[in-house]
């Protein structure tokens, strides 16, 4: 295979456009081609087109690591499963799939494809952690904080960092940075849940449920409960 021509791209910057003599159409990023040695009428062995292949691929998958971590924060983990979710052909429409006459699905093909995939993703994730742009220890601060001020307690801000795959390391020391006791969030959710009403046993352990429900443990829901129903009192 050889390199037909090679230019920089018009619309984005930092990428360039690989013509091969096949007619097909490779987009680089810049390290890349400097890495491959690329040149107009360059003929690429089979390991060299395979790298270019490569490249390609990762290319894509750092375009879209980028986009994914512009729209929101995320973990490592999130954003490696996002990246190593396979494209699937598009279908026409109304064109219904032809289901006689199919082969049987390359099983071990497709796993090779899965795990080239995943590989790539955890490539283009340790380039971004080297830049600075993903942080797992980072994410889990502003996961807390966020949910922090959002009103929930400890354990729903665990299961918030277990969701999203931050790792464990990370979880007390996000908590105990960002984590203080709102007293005065619980005391709002206890008024807004017995809605002024006398404490009685039922309300009481209504607002109880309620409270650990929202992740709270049982020495802040008591002390919640006991400051309303001194209030009720005085």
């Amino acid at each position: 295979m050889i390199v037909q021509k090679l230019e920089p791209s018009a619309h984005k910057a930092g990428r360039w456009l690989v013509w091969l003599e096949d007619g097909s159409l490779i987009r680089l990023r810049e390290g890349d081609v400097v890495a491959l040695g690329l040149y107009p009428g360059k003929e690429l062995s089979d390991g060299e087109g395979e790298a270019l292949a490569a490249a390609q691929r990762r290319g894509k998958l750092w375009e879209k690591g980028l986009e994914l971590l512009a729209a929101r924060p995320m973990s490592r983990q999130e954003l490696v499963e996002k990246l190593s979710v396979p494209r699937r052909p598009r279908r026409r429409p109304g064109v219904l799939p032809d289901l006689e006459g199919n082969p049987e699905p390359d099983l071990e093909g497709l796993e090779r494809e899965r795990a080239a995939l995943r590989e790539d993703a955890q490539h283009t994730a340790d380039r971004l952690e080297e830049l600075g742009l993903l942080n797992d220890r980072e994410y889990a601060a502003q996961v807390v904080r966020h949910y922090t001020g959002k009103g929930f307690g400890p354990r729903k801000l665990r299961d918030e960092l277990y969701r999203r795959g931050v790792p464990r390391a990370y979880w007390e020391e996000a908590l105990s940075q960002e984590y203080t006791p709102p007293e005065d969030a619980l005391d709002r959710l206890v008024a807004k849940k017995l809605r002024g009403e006398a404490p009685t046993r039922e309300n009481l352990k209504r607002a109880s449920d309620y409270l650990a429900r929202r992740g709270y443990g049982w020495e802040e829901i008591r002390d919640a409960l006991e400051r309303y129903q001194e209030q009720w009192d005085g």
